[in-house]
This record gives structure tokens, C-alpha cells and sequence, in this order.
């Protein structure tokens, strides 16, 4: 799939619900990229920014699979205008990121990834964005009510720490018990929320996981 109009590997700014969105993409080293990925960050009042470091390791791991990435500041992030808005406005935010990439890349798969408070808006927009393929890491399940969530039916993966301290294990696989169909899910042992040591293991998940997804 040609990049066409799409901007590699430069910072750029979208037109968001409240206002400009500051953005960075990231597009394969070699060839041309398959699909492209949108990437979400965590909690913007707890220090969440496009810069976290499990942000930019799932935009370096997508890369290495061919998949072009765009990640953005939520609103009220860095240079994106407007104020934090409780998951709904980041919603909007995300879904309006996601219907850029598709005027840019029509014909173009797009997955969407988030991290923590990131994972939670990512599930919030996926169903309804109909992207083709969802990656959460650690989500906030310990902070917002996922029980009323619409579920995506696409191809989906969980990863999650089991010595996580911001995000319980126990409550991510209580509220796994109820879902159906269930993700595929990965949980590493002795990982904690930010993954420090173990990024190669999220890039190792995507490298599994997403190919068999993109033929």
C-alpha cells in the first residue's frame, strides 16, 4: 500500500473536536507500509503524553511489522488544545485521528493501540471507528466502568503486567471472565505497569500477533 499523501516520520498537527491536535508518525524503514496504526497515550493528568515510553514502543514495534503510525497528545496534552474530557472528549479525539489516517490512506487497514488510560479509549473508539485490529496494553480497568462498553469484533490483543501497581491483575481478568468473544491476552509475569525491562516483550507480542492479521 503506498504512503501517498501520508507525512513519515515527522511531527504534524490535526484538526481535532477542541481544537489542534499536535501528532508525530512513524513509517516503515523499509518498503511500503501494509496498514497504519493509531497510537494512544496514558492518563494526560497523571504525566500520559505521545512520548511514553510504551507509546513509542508500540509505534517502533508497528514499524518493524510495516505499518505506518501516527501518535498524538490527547487534548489539553502538550500543544493540543482544550482540557482534559474524562475518556469522551479523548474519544472524539481519537476517532477524528483515525478518520484522517483513512482520508489520507483509503485503502489502508487501520489497528489502534493504547496504554493504560490510552487502552480504555482505544476500546471506547474501536467498535464504532471499525478499525481492523486493537492492541491494549494494561487497561485502566480500576478506573472507568468497562461494563458498558461495545466491544470490537476484530482481531485483539491484551497484554498485561501480573506485577502491575497502578492497574490490578486481578480486576483486568475479573473483568475478562465476562467478555465474549475474549481477546487473545498476554500476561507477563513479574512486569510492572510501565514495563521498564521488558519493552522487548511488547514488541515481541506484536511481532506474534499482528502479521497473521495483515495478509
Amino acid at each position: 500500500m503506498h504512503n501517498g499523501a501520508f507525512p513519515c516520520n515527522q511531527p504534524i498537527t490535526l484538526a481535532g473536536p477542541a481544537g489542534a491536535l499536535e501528532a508525530l508518525t512513524i513509517c516503515p524503514a523499509q518498503g511500503e507500509s501494509v496498514a497504519t496504526a493509531v497510537i494512544l497515550h496514558p492518563h494526560p493528568l497523571h504525566g500520559g503524553t505521545m512520548q511514553n515510553k510504551v507509546v513509542h514502543t508500540l509505534a517502533r514495534a508497528f514499524g518493524e511489522l510495516g505499518v505506518a503510525s501516527v501518535r498524538f497528545n490527547f487534548r489539553g496534552v502538550g500543544a493540543s488544545a482544550g482540557g482534559f474530557a474524562h475518556g469522551e472528549g479523548e474519544t472524539e479525539d481519537a476517532l477524528a485521528v483515525i478518520a484522517w489516517v483513512r482520508k489520507q490512506r483509503p485503502d489502508a487497514p487501520v489497528w489502534l493501540a493504547g496504554f493504560s488510560f490510552g487502552a480504555y479509549v482505544a476500546l471506547r473508539a474501536a467498535a464504532s471507528a471499525q478499525v481492523d485490529g486493537l492492541i491494549t496494553v494494561a487497561p485502566a480497568v480500576h478506573l472507568y466502568d468497562f461494563s458498558t462498553l461495545v466491544l470490537p469484533q476484530c482481531p485483539w490483543l491484551l497484554i498485561q503486567g501480573e506485577a502491575d501497581e497502578v492497574v490490578p491483575v486481578e480486576a483486568v481478568r475479573a473483568w475478562l471472565s465476562g467478555i465474549v468473544p475474549r481477546p487473545q491476552t498476554l500476561f507477563l509475569p513479574g512486569v510492572g505497569h510501565f514495563f521498564h525491562g521488558h519493552l522487548t516483550e511488547i514488541k515481541s507480542a506484536l511481532r506474534d500477533f499482528v502479521p497473521p492479521h495483515l495478509l
